[in-house]
């Protein structure tokens, strides 16, 4: 393939971007408390609702989702875009259900949840691997992967050097700033994805009116099936332009749209700690819910900006993202399973005009940059929270502070050796490895949390045997997937039953109820948890003023507190360790320990204001509206 070339206002574009991004992200840096726990990993607690949605927005479309949603558009049509618009209900169950638990609880992380509200510290420390696990599977591993697809697609780099040197940009504005260094550069970066996507739209529409790609995609053919007339493969779906599929034999049969990736939306979107980690935050619960509405809105962009372009490109480059054989594929995009992931790249690389170019790199990289800073600065959280403290209860919050960066770098470092991994992986539709990864490991994440936010009888054993249990079922499925591979077009299935005639969506229902089940009579027959345990931290709960007292915690655990300096004399410290200190922030002992007696009261505070309420129930009205119009429209 012959590679993309720059010109000076390309590169310009480029250079302006990362220039900027750095500028901003360092300048929130050093506008942030960086130097205590919440000041690092929340942000404060004050950000407004704007910059929550945007990044709550940025965060979730990477460049996984640019090459994900546009290449599964190629492949199969709109059906895609359903997980766009269930997003907008979810976001609301964030905002309207989940989020005033969270906020009452006065928790950083969702497996310090768990651990305050079932006590112990099996289920924290397992659901914090997890994440962790999921992040590197499901996140990590998939950004990278469609990033240097990109890259390597559009502009021939050396792959390796341009990750280290993406890494690097981004490690240090996180390192450094934090949370609100990583949200207000997601607001940043979430402008740029949707001016220059919206150009790019625009001028893929100006090659393909909306009322011809209702026709031509159905055309785009490519010329080996045409002379072999004997073959199925490389039609387009009679059914592209529909959500609503066959609930047999479709490849996003509608119940497990419907039902199915609710599920997988719930864990994504009301429990994993990349998500909420924005949400809480928002200076009080009203603009965390406002930034939940936004997020919302945002929501219905990716199918216009992504998915309807995606189809366009199969139209223009029918070859080649639509190859249809193993030897046409190898040679479109070195992939002996399909092309449809270079759909989003060859559009770039042939619609945009010279100099415009510059500016959907910038988009690429805006998206990349934005999901792995969420990431890592999340990962780092629930690293130092919920694992580190567990092996040093007693650590200091200087220390605390400087292990939460470290980890980042951990995770650079493990991105940049998970690059070769990623480029053996098979070359098959992206967003579908991650929905189906998902669908095997997510559902007893969410059956536990929505059970312990619902339902005050639910204790510890039933939360853990049912996690066990929800874990063993998923892995072997998993496992089934990874050992019997998907038969090509034309080829038979000869899969086992419950891989070819389950799909993933339905399995992850199913994984779902087991999980569920399992808990509650698990509970039931175990002693319940008294009440004065779960003070603040249940629906049912969530108002209350009393003190909680803990749960089953041992004198070793109560120790998990960090430790405070009392001599706040100015001590001799060597440069180096001024200059650390000066650039993570950690320096400031005064501030930190000012900080930390902020009133507990106000950073656990649910309540809203009249108005407030008003404003941001229509809202939601709103979006439900708008999420039911595009489901009905498109079904």
């Amino acid at each position: 393939m012959e590679y993309a070339t720059l010109n000076g206002w390309d590169i310009a574009i480029v250079v302006a971007y990362f220039i900027f991004v750095l500028l901003v992200g360092l300048w929130a840096s050093f506008q942030s408390s960086r130097a205590t726990l919440k000041g690092y990993f929340l942000a404060g607690k004050n950000i407004v609702w704007w910059p929550v949605g945007a990044s709550l927005f940025a965060s979730n479309i990477g460049s996984g989702h640019f090459i994900g949603l546009a290449g599964t558009g190629a492949a199969s049509g709109i059906a895609v875009g359903s997980f766009e618009f269930n997003a907008m209900f979810i976001l609301l169950l964030l905002g309207w259900i989940f989020l005033p638990v969270y906020m009452a609880s006065g928790i950083y992380t969702m497996p310090e949840y768990l651990r305050k509200r079932f006590g112990g510290q099996r289920v924290r420390v397992y659901l914090a691997c997890l994440a962790l696990l999921l992040s590197v599977l499901t996140k990590v591993s998939v950004d990278m992967y469609a990033g240097a697809l990109f890259i390597q697609q559009a502009l021939g780099w050396n792959l390796y050097v341009a990750i280290v040197s993406l890494l690097l940009i981004t490690a240090v504005y996180t390192v450094a700033g934090g949370l609100a260094a990583v949200i207000y550069t997601d607001a940043l970066q979430t402008l740029i994805m949707v001016v220059g996507s919206a150009i790019l739209m625009g001028l893929s529409f100006a090659e393909v009116p909306y009322s011809e790609l209702q026709v031509k995609y159905f055309q785009a053919i490519p010329n080996t099936t045409l002379e072999n007339p004997e073959t199925s493969c490389g039609y387009p779906r009679e059914d592209a332009f529909h959500i609503f599929r066959d609930p047999l034999n479709s490849d996003l049969p509608w119940p497990g749209m419907v039902f199915g990736i609710t599920i997988s939306s719930i864990w994504y979107w009301c429990t994993d700690q990349v998500i909420v980690q924005r949400a809480l935050a928002a200076k009080n619960l009203s603009h965390a819910k406002g930034g939940c509405v936004f997020a919302g809105f945002l929501k219905i962009l990716p199918l216009f900006l992504i998915v309807f372009p995606g189809m366009i490109s199969r139209v223009l480059f029918v070859d080649q993202v639509a190859c249809a054989t193993a030897d046409t594929c190898m040679d479109a995009c070195e992939s002996e399973v399909g092309c449809t992931n270079i759909a989003f790249p060859l559009l770039v690389l042939e619609v945009m005009p010279v100099g415009l170019r510059g500016l959907m790199i910038a988009v690429m990289l805006s998206a990349l940059m934005s999901s792995l800073t969420s990431i890592f600065n999340s990962s780092s959280t629930i690293f130092t929270i919920d694992i580190w403290r567990r092996i040093r209860p007693r650590a200091s919050e200087a220390e605390l502070m400087i292990i939460g960066r470290i980890f980042i770098l951990v995770m650079c470092v493990i991105s940049i050796l998970w690059i070769p991994i990623i480029q053996a992986a098979q070359g098959g539709r992206l967003f579908d490895y991650i929905q189906s990864i998902t669908s095997y490991l997510a559902p007893p994440i969410c059956a536990v949390f929505i059970l312990a936010v619902a339902w005050w009888r639910i204790n510890e054993q039933g939360a853990f045997w049912g996690l066990m249990c929800g874990l063993l079922v998923g892995l072997i499925r998993m496992i089934l997937d990874f050992v019997y591979l998907a038969p090509g077009c034309d080829e038979e299935d000869e899969r086992p039953s419950v891989v070819a005639d389950v799909h993933y969506l339905y399995f992850g229902i199913l994984l779902f109820g087991i999980t569920g089940i399992v808990t509650i009579v698990v509970s039931l027959m175990t002693q319940q948890i008294d009440k004065k345990f779960l003070v603040r931290l249940t629906w049912s709960t969530r108002f209350e003023t009393a003190e909680r007292e803990e749960i089953s915690v041992s004198e070793h655990e109560m120790e998990e507190t960090y430790e405070k300096e009392d001599d706040y004399a100015e001590e001799e410290t060597s440069f180096p360790r001024k200059v650390l200190d000066w650039f993570c922030g950690t320096g400031n002992k005064r501030q930190a320990v000012d900080e930390d007696q902020t009133s507990f009261t106000k950073d656990t505070s649910i309540k809203e204001g009249h108005r407030e309420k008003i404003i941001l129930n229509i809202g939601a009205v709103a979006l439900m509206c708008t999420s039911v119009f595009f489901w009905a429209y498109y079904g």
